[in-house]
């Protein structure tokens, strides 16, 4: 857009407006947020090593989303917490039953669970576009779907105030599932980010993580919903 001079010298501009912000109501008075990025790591999104991979076009989706939306939220003061699985040895895997089966069938998406993410693989490293290793709070003990299950996710929250969780990551119908289900029952406003969700299971299962999600658990907000809402804006943080 330019300026124009009219008769008389007067010079004329048209007007640039800004984009409202949006307002939501979390069901929190304060919200204060974090970023849960679930199992963003190699072991599913780099086809060199991955050993329970996404398809190739899904993990260079997922990383460039989720790449703008930390850097958005690095940007905002909102913390990104990186959720890691990692085993210390094949029986921590294989004592869970259902997983069992998964490896006993060649037809499974997940028959390799027993070979995945133990302890000093190559796969067990978060990509690296998108750690910021002097800002990104890591809990690398994750062990099962559920984020909270055997970590120390639930003290990292509250001893940094969160009480609004931002779900990203690998698998839409898995983890991130039973995360925002354990979220929920703790009392925590959850939103999934579903341009920044995905999943090696297809989309018909992304999509239907996504509405058991919307249905009963929490909202589901793509990246650029987020950011005009004006609890995430610097202002709203500081005000609180």
């Amino acid at each position: 857009m330019y300026c124009r001079v009219r008769a008389g010298g007067f010079v004329s501009c048209p007007t640039i407006r800004m984009p409202r912000k949006r307002h939501m109501n979390l069901g929190v008075d304060q919200p204060k947020a974090a970023i849960i990025a679930i199992d963003l790591h190699r072991g599913h999104l780099d086809m060199n090593v991955a050993t329970m991979p996404t398809s190739p076009e899904v993990a260079q989706r997922v990383i460039a989303a989720n790449k703008r939306l930390f850097d958005w939220a690095r940007s905002a003061k909102i913390p990104v917490i990186h959720l890691l699985t990692q085993y210390r040895d094949v029986a921590e895997i294989a004592s869970n039953p259902f997983w069992r089966t998964r490896a006993e069938d060649p037809k499974a998406t997940r028959k390799n669970v027993l070979r995945h993410n133990i302890a000093g693989m190559p796969g067990v490293a978060i990509i690296p576009d998108l750690y910021d290793s002097e800002r990104d709070l890591v809990v690398d003990t994750k062990k099962r779907y559920d984020c909270f299950l055997g970590t120390d996710l639930g003290f990292t929250l509250r001893a940094h105030g969160v009480n609004t969780l931002l779900v990203t990551g690998v698998n839409t119908n898995s983890c991130a599932l039973a995360t925002t289900t354990a979220a929920n029952v703790r009392d925590y406003a959850v939103i999934v980010v579903k341009d920044c969700v995905e999943t090696m299971d297809g989309p018909a299962l992304h999509e239907a993580g996504l509405l058991c999600v919307r249905t009963a658990f929490g909202f589901v907000l793509d990246t650029s919903e987020i950011q005009q809402l004006s609890l995430f804006s610097p202002v709203a943080k500081s005000a609180a």
